[in-house]
């Protein structure tokens, strides 16, 4: 049922926002160098990498110095780029994992090998569903990157603080995966967006 309602949800959404989809990514290539995309190795259903994509909001090959952002003036992020983030825009490209199955559209965010690597047992429980575009965690946790730019050592506030607050949040999803959870879900990231 749930591999249904993402085909379904995935394939209409591609087609009702290909114009924004287009625009966005004409916008990205008029303003800076590099690829209209994103795309990055995260650890999926089972512990299986994937390749996740987003249209790029960063500077080409910014990445490469941190993993994580931090706060709305990150000197890595674009202009157009910090648009996108701000409404989650950049997210998108996503919808095509979860066409291809890789992702679900309501699932645990998925996170990059090396903190996946820092996982107690318990905690990698969350890895027996596969990841979504949103959670609960994404929910709670909107404003992260403004949450990172106030503390002193982002990366070990993350992983110390942040990261086991949302593992808790998807264990509790995940022991209740139901169709009125996946629309609940959806409609309250919608809300969050749009009051944001």
């Amino acid at each position: 049922m749930k591999r249904l309602l993402d085909i379904l949800f995935s394939l209409t959404g591609i087609v009702v926002l290909s114009p924004l989809l287009l625009y966005i990514s004409m916008r990205i290539k008029m303003d800076t160098t590099g690829n209209i995309f994103y795309k990055q190795k995260r650890v999926g259903k089972g512990g299986k990498e994937f390749f996740l994509f987003k249209f790029r909001t960063m500077n080409a090959g910014s990445d490469k110095t941190d993993l994580l952002t931090y706060g709305t003036t990150d000197a890595r992020i674009t202009g157009f780029g910090s648009f996108l983030r701000r409404y989650k825009l950049d997210e998108l490209p996503q919808l095509f994992n979860v066409l291809i199955g890789d992702m679900s559209i309501v699932g645990p965010r998925p996170e990059v090998k090396k903190y996946v690597d820092l996982y107690t047992p318990e905690q990698r429980l969350i890895l027996n569903v596969k990841p979504g575009i949103t959670d609960m965690a994404s929910i709670s946790f909107f404003n992260e990157n403004e949450l990172l730019a106030t503390q002193p050592q982002p990366e070990q506030y993350y992983i110390e603080y942040i990261m086991p607050e949302k593992i808790k949040l998807n264990q509790v999803f995940i022991t209740s995966p139901n169709v009125f959870n996946y629309f609940r879900i959806i409609a309250l990231t919608i809300k969050k967006i749009a009051t944001h």
